[in-house]
């Protein structure tokens, strides 16, 4: 039985395809204040703003490419039982060849009515004012804004509970719920994080860092994988 790998990514694993990293140290994302796109009081405030931002984020996704830390996690289903939790909205684990993703924060690539969590309907294009969903209501990007609950968080947590091997790439861990489920990994699981810059994780037990971009740092963790087999 193949051991379970379960690996939480944020956005430091897709900004080597070209997508900027949500938080950057000024607190814009790509020149927005996040509070203004990203929350439902910004919602309420200015939708057509944060449609057109999301419309824009949208775009991007579709003209950006997995890279290499992408199709890396996906080759070691060839020899682990790879389960990846992503902070990120796009896709590009599902085009690296990744078979099981849970996705925190909502995919760019779908929609939902401003009345319910469901169903969300698939969308390549524009949102637009006046997009309606069946129940009449607005249709908004299917995005977990700041404030709102995880949906995915109770089926994450129970993954993570049973991981073999738990692995952290391109997180700063600031950003909760998610930057908890570290510290839910067994004690006895090897832990690694990849990261350019390490954030705080100290506390953690059994932890190998790796500080170098996720494309270096996941062939790095192969190698000591599957030397581990």
């Amino acid at each position: 039985m193949k051991q379970k790998l379960v690996v939480l990514t944020g956005a430091g694993i897709s900004a080597e395809s070209g997508i900027r990293t949500f938080r950057d140290s000024d607190g814009l994302w790509e020149g927005y204040d996040v509070t203004e796109v990203a929350s439902p009081e910004g919602w309420k405030r200015n939708p057509g703003l944060v449609l057109d931002f999301y419309n824009m984020r949208r775009k991007q996704a579709l003209e950006a490419l997995p890279n290499a830390a992408h199709t890396g996690l996906a080759e070691l289903e060839q020899w682990f039982d790879v389960q990846i939790i992503t902070q990120n909205i796009d896709d590009l684990h599902e085009r690296g060849g990744s078979s099981n993703i849970i996705h925190l924060h909502g995919e760019i690539f779908k929609m939902r009515s401003v009345k319910s969590l469901s169903p969300s309907v698939e969308i390549k294009g524009d949102i637009r004012l006046g997009d309606l969903a069946e129940d009449g209501g607005q249709f908004r990007p299917d995005i977990v804004w700041f404030g709102e609950a995880v949906p995915m968080i109770e089926k994450a947590i129970a993954i993570t509970r049973k991981a073999d091997i738990f692995v952290v790439i391109g997180t700063s861990l600031v950003v909760y719920p998610a930057a908890g489920l570290i510290d839910i990994a067994p004690f006895h699981s090897p832990k690694f994080v990849i990261d350019k810059n390490i954030p705080a994780v100290k506390s953690v037990s059994n932890l190998v860092t790796i500080e170098k971009p996720a494309t270096e740092g996941v062939k790095e963790l192969a190698g000591i994988l599957r030397a581990l087999l």
